[in-house]
C-alpha cells in the first residue's frame, strides 16, 4: 500500500543529476561508529545499510575527515584522507546501493571544535584566528563520573593559518571528494557550518583576520569558494556536489544572520553547487544553546531561515532541525524547502519512510529528545538510543523467530514490560503481560507528565502491545502459583524500582510528598499514606479523575495542573537527579516557586547531558534555587533547612515538601521467582535505575536471551 498523506515528503526529488525516490535524507551526524584507525568497518556499514532498508531516499554520512587525524573531533569518525581509507568507504556505498538508497558522503574537517584531536595526538586546532573567551564554562553541567572521565584534558593549542595552510586544507578537501566518487558516492556534501574550519572563517565572530582571507564577507567566503572550485575539479562538473551552511548563529554578538545566509547561498550558487543545506550554529561556551541550533530542542527551528533562503536562489534547499513529518511534507509543498533532512527521528526509527509510505505513520517508534545519542559522543563515546537498543549495535546478531513457540510471562507494564512483550510476539512467541495495576504504563506514565514527548513512546507501546498477540492481565498480581497454572517457560521481571521515603528529619510530616505519593496523586490513584495527607476536597477530585477516566487523559492532566493542584505557592524538591530535575520543570511552568535540595555536588544525574545543560539552565533563568552539595537536611513546618556547599546554614520556605530521591532497584519478585523454580530474566530498574533507556536496552537483552541469536 502506499500512501498520499505525505504527497511532497514522498515524491521524488533530484540533486543536480541525483535522482532520490523521495525527499527524505539522513541528515549527516557522527556517531563514532567507525574503527578506531578511522575505517569503515561491519559497525557503521551495518548501521547505515539498515537506514537504506528503511526506505529513505538519501543518506548523508556524518564528518568524514579529509585530514584525519588532524581535525578529528571525535572517536570512531570516518576518515577520507588517505586512498588506504576507499576499501572500506567502498563497502559501504556497496552496502547501501543494495536497497536502492542513495549515499553521500560530508566533506569535514573540525578546526576550533577539533579538541579530539589535540587531546589524544596533540594536532593543534587549525583556525582563522584565535577565537573569543567562552562566556561559561559549560564543565558545571557534568555530574562528578562525566568529569572524572576528563581527566588529564589540557587546553588546546591554537594554529593560526597562513596562505601554505589554507592552500593544503583546500587541496585535502579536493582529494578527498576524489575518494569519495571512487568509493561509489552518489554525491558530497561540504560541511560549511557548526563551527567547524569553513564556518568558522565564514563567520565574522571568529574571522578577525585582516589579509584577503577575513574582513568583507567576500574576502570571509573565499576559503569556502576555493575549496568548491577544488572539489568541482577533483570530480567534474556532473558529480552531485551541495554545501551546509549555518542560516544563523546563536548567541554569537555579531554572527551569522539570516541576511548574510542569504548572500552566502547566492555565492555558493554561483560557484556551482547543485543544493545548500541549513543549519545553524551557537556559542559552545553557553549550555543551553547546545540544544538551540544544529540539535534543537524547539521544532522547526531552522525552517523560517531555510524559507527565506530558497526564496533567494533557484538550486535545492534542503530543510533541518526537528521537523516533524506532517510539518515537513507542508514545508516541501510550499515551495520552501525541496528535501527534509532528519536525525534523531531516524535514529529511533531508521524505517520511518518506509512506514510513511505504506500509510502507517502510528507505526513509527517516537524520538523523545533525550540526546542520549549526542550525549554519548559528548562524552566519549558511540552514538546510542534510549528508544532503539538497536542502534550501533545493527551489526549484531538479531533474536531468532520462534521454531517452536516458548511461552513467557513478562511482569511488570513500564516500558521494558511492553517492549519485552511486543518484541517475543513478534518473533511467534506466546505471551502473557502481567501487570498489577489497571492499566499499562508504570512510570512511564508519571514521567509523560512531567515531560510530554514521553507520553508519545508511551502511546506508541501501548499501542503495539494491543496490535500484537499479547495476552494483557491488569490489576493481577505475579505469583509463582499463578505462573504455575499458566504453563509458562519462562519469565521476563520488568517491575522496576522501589521508591520507599529516605530517613529525613520530618520526612513524616502531613506535608511531606514521596515520588510516589505525587505519582498517585497526579494519576489518580490513591493509598492509605496518601489519604493522610491530603485533604477531602483532594481525595474527592482524585476519586472522581480516576472514576470518569480524567486522570488517564495526560494532556488532560497536564492542562488541568495549570489551574488547580493541591499543593502550595512554595515547594521544596529534596533529590536533584532526573526525577526532581523534571518535577522542578513541571511546577515551575504551573506558578510554584520552588528550590530543588540534593547532596551530590553536581545536579541532574540521570538526565543526558545536553539535555541537562539546557533544563537547568532554564531552571535557573525561572528562579528556581538549585542547591548542590547539601548536607544536614531537615524538614519543619512551612521550610527545609540545610547546609549549603560552602558550609553555611540556608532555609527556604516549603508549603510542600516532595522526596524525589530513595528508588533503587528491587529483585524480590525475581529471586522469589527463582527459588520456586522459574528461569528468570530481570530487567530494568528492577535491576538498578536506568530510566527509560535501561528498560529498552533490557528490553532487547532478555528478548534475544530467551529466543537466542544466529551464531
Amino acid at each position: 500500500m502506499t500512501s498520499n498523506r505525505y504527497p511532497h515528503l514522498l515524491s521524488p526529488g533530484k540533486i543536480g543529476t541525483m535522482d532520490l525516490k523521495n525527499r527524505i535524507a539522513v541528515t549527516a551526524m557522527g556517531v563514532s561508529l567507525s574503527e578506531d584507525d578511522g575505517t569503515c568497518g561491519d559497525q557503521i556499514i551495518a548501521y547505515h545499510e539498515e537506514q537504506a532498508k528503511g526506505g529513505v531516499g538519501l543518506i548523508i554520512c556524518g564528518v568524514a575527515g579529509v585530514g584525519w587525524p588532524v581535525g578529528a573531533v571525535a572517536l570512531g569518525q570516518t576518515a577520507i584522507s588517505d586512498d588506504k581509507f576507499i576499501h572500506g568507504l567502498k563497502r559501504l556505498t556497496d552496502a547501501v546501493h543494495k536497497h536502492g538508497a542513495k549515499i553521500a558522503t560530508q566533506l569535514h574537517f573540525g578546526g576550533l571544535i577539533a579538541g579530539y584531536s589535540f587531546q589524544r595526538w596533540g594536532h593543534p586546532l587549525w583556525a582563522p584566528g584565535y577565537p573569543p573567551v567562552p562566556k561559561q564554562n559549560i564543565s558545571e553541567f557534568f555530574t562528578m563520573d562525566e568529569l572524572a572521565g576528563m581527566a588529564g584534558f589540557k587546553m588546546p593549542e591554537i594554529k593560526v593559518l597562513e596562505q601554505a595552510d589554507i592552500d593544503q586544507l583546500v587541496d585535502m578537501f579536493a582529494q578527498g571528494a576524489r575518494r569519495a566518487k571512487e568509493a561509489g558516492f552518489d554525491g558530497i556534501e561540504i560541511h560549511a557550518g557548526h563551527g567547524y574550519i569553513l564556518s568558522s572563517f565564514i563567520s565574522p565572530y571568529t574571522n578577525q583576520r585582516t589579509d584577503q582571507y577575513g574582513g568583507s564577507r567576500e574576502n570571509r567566503m573565499r576559503l569556502p569558494l576555493e575549496v568548491i572550485a577544488g572539489i568541482r575539479k577533483a570530480v567534474g562538473p556532473d558529480y552531485p556536489v551541495w554545501i551546509k551552511l549555518d542560516g544563523k548563529e546563536v548567541g554569537k554578538p555579531g554572527g551569522i544572520q539570516v541576511e548574510d545566509a542569504i548572500e552566502h547561498a547566492k555565492m555558493v550558487e554561483a560557484a556551482g553547487v547543485d543544493a545548500i543545506t541549513i543549519t545553524s550554529y551557537h556559542d559552545t561556551g553557553i549550555g543551553k544553546l547546545h540544544s538551540q541550533s544544529n540539535i534543537p530542542h524547539l521544532e522547526s527551528w531552522n525552517l523560517p531561515e531555510t524559507a527565506r533562503i530558497k526564496a533567494a536562489v533557484k538550486i535545492p534547499v534542503i530543510g533541518s532541525g526537528r521537523i516533524e513529518a506532517e510539518v515537513g511534507d507542508a514545508t516541501i509543498g510550499k515551495g520552501e524547502a525541496d528535501f527534509i533532512a532528519m536525525g534523531r527521528k531516524l535514529l529511533a526509527d531508521p524505517h520511518l519512510p518506509n512506514k510513511l509510505q505504506m500509510g502507517m505513520p502510528d507505526k513509527v517508534r517516537p524520538c523523545v529528545y533525550c540526546y542520549t545519542c549526542v550525549s554519548a559522543i559528548y562524552n566519549g563515546q558511540a552514538a546510542r538510543c534510549a528508544v532503539n537498543p538497536e542502534l550501533s549495535f545493527e551489526f549484531k546478531a538479531p533474536a531468532l523467530p520462534a521454531t517452536k513457540a516458548r511461552h513467557v510471562a513478562v511482569i511488570g507494564g513500564g516500558p521494558g514490560g511492553m517492549e519485552s512483550a511486543r518484541r517475543l510476539s513478534a518473533l511467534g512467541h506466546k505471551v502473557t503481560l502481567i501487570e498489577k495495576s489497571d492499566r499499562l504504563g508504570g512510570t512511564l506514565r508519571f514521567a509523560s507528565l512531567a515531560y510530554e514527548p514521553n507520553e508519545r513512546l508511551l502511546n506508541w507501546l501501548r499501542q503495539e502491545v494491543e496490535e500484537a498477540d499479547v495476552t494483557v492481565r491488569l490489576s493481577t498480581e505475579a505469583t509463582p502459583d499463578l505462573l504455575r497454572s499458566l504453563g509458562v517457560d519462562e519469565v521476563i521481571v520488568a517491575t522496576g524500582a522501589i521508591r520507599g521515603m529516605p530517613e529525613i528529619p520530618g520526612g513524616d510530616l502531613p506535608h511531606v510528598f514521596s515520588g510516589d505519593d505525587m505519582r498517585r496523586m497526579m494519576l489518580g490513584e490513591s493509598s492509605e499514606e496518601l489519604k493522610r495527607k491530603t485533604g477531602l476536597f483532594t481525595r474527592i477530585a482524585t476519586k472522581v479523575g480516576a472514576a470518569t477516566g480524567a486522570t488517564a487523559n495526560l494532556a488532560l492532566v497536564r492542562k488541568a495542573t495549570h489551574t488547580w493542584m493541591p499543593l502550595g505557592d512554595n515547594i521544596a524538591i529534596i533529590g536533584g537527579e532526573l526525577v526532581g530535575i523534571e518535577l522542578a520543570e513541571f511546577l515551575t511552568e504551573r506558578g510554584r516557586r520552588v528550590n530543588v535540595i540534593e547532596e551530590a555536588p553536581r545536579l541532574g544525574k540521570g538526565l543526558t547531558l545536553v539535555r541537562r545543560m539546557r533544563i537547568l539552565s532554564e531552571l535557573a533563568e525561572h528562579g528556581v534555587g538549585l542547591h548542590g552539595g547539601a548536607s544536614n537536611i531537615a524538614i519543619q513546618a512551612g521550610t527545609v533547612t540545610f547546609t549549603d556547599s560552602a558550609g553555611n546554614k540556608q532555609t527556604v520556605a516549603a508549603d510542600n515538601v516532595i522526596v524525589a530521591k530513595g528508588a533503587e532497584g528491587d529483585l524480590t519478585l525475581a529471586d522469589s521467582l527463582k527459588a520456586a523454580g522459574f528461569t528468570v530474566h530481570a530487567i530494568g530498574d528492577a535491576t538498578g535505575v536506568g530510566y527509560i533507556e535501561g528498560a529498552m536496552h533490557g528490553a532487547l537483552a532478555a528478548v534475544k536471551a530467551v529466543a537466542g541469536t544466529a551464531a
